[in-house]
């Protein structure tokens, strides 16, 4: 069973018909250990990009995750997927302390994240934050991110 299976309100412009990668996809990827192009994910048949967003997300389930992205991209033209390592202690996978990266992108636009909030997120809303939240990002779906995770956000 996947921590979550579908998209975000936030993602609504794309996810529709899954053009870009969803959070949700982008979690299991880096659970799994691999990096796959955008070019890679639109070279993929609709009803297989629908399969990798049900994908479970234990241990199990990625790796076997790992194995099938790895072998079914293997003759694409943008070449396979790059086998990386597996996320583990990653930031967003600390519910204690809000990463000092999103608590300055947060600062950036003019919003604010409690540690108390950060606390009740759940694994792919930190994720989804974490990664809204890298240097040079335009921070653009960050503030939409916030309101939508956040029972009281202190931006809109």
């Amino acid at each position: 069973m996947s921590l979550h299976d579908n998209c975000f309100r936030f993602e609504a412009e794309f996810s529709g018909n899954l053009r870009c990668l969803p959070m949700a996809v982008r979690r299991k990827l880096d659970l799994a250990g691999v990096k796959l192009k955008l070019s890679q994910w639109a070279a993929l048949e609709p009803q297989e990009r629908r399969q990798l967003l049900a994908w479970g997300d234990d241990a199990e389930a990625t790796a076997s995750l790992r194995a099938w992205l790895l072998e079914r991209t293997a003759a694409l033209a943008d070449g396979p997927a790059k086998a990386i390592e597996p996320a583990r202690g990653a930031s967003w996978q600390q519910g204690e302390a809000i990463p000092p990266m999103l608590a300055a992108a947060c600062a950036q636009i003019g919003a604010s994240l409690l540690p108390q909030q950060w606390q009740g997120l759940d694994e792919l809303q930190r994720f989804t934050l974490v990664k809204l939240s890298h240097p040079g990002h335009e921070h653009r779906n960050l503030p939409h991110a916030l309101a939508e995770f956040l029972t009281n956000p202190d931006c809109s």
